[in-house]
């Protein structure tokens, strides 16, 4: 996941597991690339400095945007369920 704070650190785990899901890889770390690669966006391991800020913008903005909506769905389910 991103160097970012958590409000609650323990939801690490959880975070990541989510993130692997929301971008259909198995490892967290590999997000990124698999959101850049359905994008047909050139995003190599190590130096990116080629790629416009608008490019990267999209591979970020896709991975929270589905965490997001992966949450919502989530906490919906959760208060029909009561």
């Amino acid at each position: 996941m991103s160097k970012r704070k958590l409000l609650v650190p323990e939801s690490r785990a959880a975070m990541d597991m989510l993130k692997a899901k929301v971008s259909g890889t198995n490892d967290p770390k590999e997000a990124k690339y698999e959101m850049a690669k359905e994008q047909g966006i050139p995003l190599q391991r190590g130096y990116n400095g080629k790629l416009t800020s608008e490019q990267a913008g999209k591979v970020g903005g896709a991975i929270g945007g589905n965490m997001v909506k992966e949450l919502v769905k989530m906490a919906r389910e959760n208060m029909s369920k009561k």
